[in-house]
């Protein structure tokens, strides 16, 4: 596949420097380079939030998603 991609111009000079201090071609740089980010995301650990629901079924009959202020004093009455 051909592409085109931008880069900065001074990664592309170490980049091209480092290609030719190995004996390889910038082409041959950049897929080796974006093989090992491939590679290091797919082994990464991927961060999965636990299910900390609880039971019970739902606001209590009158509320709205929308009565916040509403629902402390509820929780906590008979309490203070």
């Amino acid at each position: 596949m051909k592409t085109s991609i931008e880069i900065s111009d001074s990664l592309f000079k170490r980049a091209r420097a480092l290609a030719a201090r190995d004996g390889r071609s910038l082409r041959e740089l950049v897929e080796a380079g974006l093989r090992l980010v491939i590679e290091r995301d797919e082994k990464s650990p991927q961060f999965h939030l636990r299910d900390a629901s609880v039971g019970g079924r739902g606001l209590k009959h009158g509320l709205t998603h929308d009565d916040w202020g509403k629902i402390p004093e509820i929780a906590y009455e008979g309490r203070v």
